[in-house]
């Protein structure tokens, strides 16, 4: 997909939702908070989270681990629109690059001027929102320092969640073009298999999410 059209599509999808966004995924998207919460930044630690949305998430670490140099990207202008304005409301200008662009287009020198990687790239339910998941998920651990970490949160493989639940939440899901990817977890553990780092995952909720982990090797 072209970067005009994800960024058609994405603004399509969030010119209306961006307003209200933060207010209604907290009921859905569980686990974000989790996965802020389990970061270990070193000092002066550069993290990334793709996908970054409104900014909710970079706001959050940026508080939390004020030692850190925060970079978002998003392919929706919609959604930079919030982002940039809520970062300016937490007085987190100095700290906080935001870039528009496309999840398997990540660069770290190219687009932020970080040449040695980041030392954590983060992607919050956005593999079930991209069409090039893989290569996203891929540009994310390339993007990576030797020693950084891909952390991850987004939806399980729902359809193993009982029929009264998985059909529906799927069925809502796809509103928003949403796209449960189960076989995030197999691509990470690929990439350990071939020696490229350290792959964790963990379900939340049952298989409604999941959080992974992977660390690059050094």
């Amino acid at each position: 997909m072209s970067m005009s059209d994800a960024t058609l599509r994405m603004d399509r999808i969030y010119r209306r939702q961006r307003h209200f966004y933060d207010l209604t995924r907290k009921y859905f998207l569980f686990g974000r908070d989790t996965l802020i919460d389990r970061l270990d930044p070193p000092s002066g630690a550069a993290v990334c989270e793709v996908g970054c949305g409104t900014a909710r998430n970079l706001v959050r670490i940026a508080r939390r681990y004020p030692w850190t140099r925060l970079y978002g990207l998003d392919a929706s202008g919609e959604m930079l629109k919030t982002a940039e304005r809520q970062v300016a409301a937490a007085g987190l200008d100095g700290r906080v690059a935001l870039r528009q662009g496309l999840a398997e287009g990540l660069s770290p020198a190219g687009m932020f001027g970080v040449a040695r990687g980041f030392d954590i790239v983060i992607l919050s339910y956005v593999l079930s929102m991209v069409p090039d998941w893989a290569g996203s998920l891929r540009a994310a651990v390339e993007a990576l320092r030797p020693g950084g970490s891909l952390e991850i949160v987004d939806f399980g493989d729902i359809g193993r969640l009982p029929a009264r639940l998985g059909r529906p939440l799927g069925a809502w899901l796809a509103r928003f073009d949403v796209t449960p990817r189960p076989e995030i977890a197999g691509l990470l553990r690929s990439f350990e298999r071939a020696g490229r780092g350290r792959a964790e995952i963990r379900p939340i909720l049952g298989d409604y999410a999941f959080l992974g982990r992977f660390v690059r090797a050094d």
